[in-house]
Order: C-alpha cells, then structure tokens, then sequence
C-alpha cells in the first residue's frame, strides 16, 4: 500500500481533478439549488452507515456540503437502528435503506467499512448505487466501498481508482482492470472513486461533480486542506464574503 501511495503522490499534480467523459459545464444539475430548467433541484445527499463505517472518511464532504446549504440524511439497513463506526460512535440512521430514492436524492456516498471486507453483508448498498447510477444520479465511493462496487460489476466499464490496483483485482467477479486510474481520486461521469488515504480528494471530486465552488474557489480549497497552502486561504476568504464559499 505504501508503494501505491507514493506513486500517488507522485502523479498528484497531473491527477488533481481528473474527471472521465464529464465537462465543467455538466456539473450541478442536482446541486444548484432553487429551480434549473424549470424544475426543482434536490438538496439531499444520502450517506450511507453500517457497523465499521470509516467515519473520517467523508468528514471534508459532508461537513462543507452541510455548510453550502445540503442536507445531509443517513441511511441504514433499518430507519432508527444505531450503528456503530470504526471510530466508536454509534449513529442512527434517518432513513432504510430500502426507501431511499434516487430521484429523492442528489447523491449517494459510500464509505470504507470492515465488513466490506469480509464478506456480502453490504452488498444491498452497492446494489443502490446501481440503482442511483442506472437513474443518473451520482454516486461517490471510498475506500472499502470501492470493492463492494467492483464486485458488483459497477467498475467494469468506468474508470476509477482505490486504494491499490491489486486490492480490487482480488475481489471474486472484478473485470475492469483495464480501466484502474493511478490517481487520488477519479470521476467518471456520475461515478466518483478514491482510497482509503484522499479524503480531500474525494470531497473535492464531490463538489466538483456537484458544482458545489467555482473552478478557482474549489481549487483554493483543495490546496488550503490538502496541501496546507497558505495562499489559498485569502481566495476563500474572498469567495466566502461573496457568498461562493
């Protein structure tokens, strides 16, 4: 794993904001807010939770959607059964699993969890994020969850990427090797991907797909938390007395 994330590293300043068959001027549909179009733009993005949920994972998402005016709802196998996170905390989710709608929503993020890893248990969410794709709406995958995805057979034909090429070359029914990306985060139209260590570059890709920032302002974020850059913080602070951030 080390070695892959060096390479990563590496490779960041050409990968940063790399994004498959998806333009600037696609982004935001679900995510703009008031009508587009003629019609309403949802406001909802749907985390799901489960027993072992990597709560740091979506952490930059969740907390700088909330703040650009998203309500963020979770969902569990069962509406009111608690959970528990890796990190100990117990949640309890606001829907089930089996009544969340992709047209209710804007998006679906899957995080890392354990029980991805040993075994099936989770697979009925890797089954909703077929749904959301089949629908058109996006679907934002980390960490452990990624393989739940691959061996589903979403990443047949998408690129993407994970934490290691070979994490989802062992998972039982994968076929899309040949289109892994070595990169900390990757979008292929409404799918997005990233490993267990770019929590900032999966919170990125998310606003990027979401038209959450402007181009500049989404550029200053990622470098003020990615790379602790200094220079970014005055265009934030511009962009937030302007009401873009």
């Amino acid at each position: 794993m080390s070695e892959t994330t060096q390479n990563k590293n590496q490779d960041q300043d050409q990968n940063q904001g790399r994004n498959q068959g998806h333009s600037q001027d696609q982004i935001g549909s679900e995510g703009g807010g008031g009508r587009e179009g003629g019609r309403e733009v949802r406001r909802v993005v749907h985390v799901a939770v489960y027993d072992t949920y990597a709560d740091w994972e979506t952490g930059h998402t969740t907390a700088h959607l909330t703040q650009r005016g998203y309500e963020v709802r979770t969902v569990g196998f069962a509406a009111g059964r608690p959970v528990t996170t890796m990190g100990g905390i117990r949640i309890q989710p606001d829907l089930a699993l089996a009544d969340l709608r992709p047209e209710d929503s804007a998006l679906l993020v899957l995080t890392g969890a354990s029980l991805w890893d040993t075994g099936d248990e989770l697979a009925p969410f890797a089954a909703k994020a077929e749904e959301f794709l089949a629908a058109g709406v996006p679907v934002a995958a980390i960490c452990g969850a990624t393989a739940g995805l691959a061996r589903a057979g979403v990443l047949d034909n998408r690129a993407h990427t994970s934490g290691a090429s070979f994490y989802l070359g062992g998972q039982p029914g994968y076929a899309g090797a040949a289109h892994y990306v070595e990169a900390d985060a990757v979008t292929d139209g409404d799918l997005i991907t990233a490993g267990p260590t770019e929590p900032v570059a999966f919170a990125r890709e998310v606003f990027a797909r979401l038209g959450t920032y402007a181009p500049d302002v989404l550029d200053a974020w990622y470098r003020l938390f990615h790379d602790s850059d200094a220079s970014a913080y005055p265009v934030l602070m511009a962009a937030a007395e302007a009401g873009d951030a």
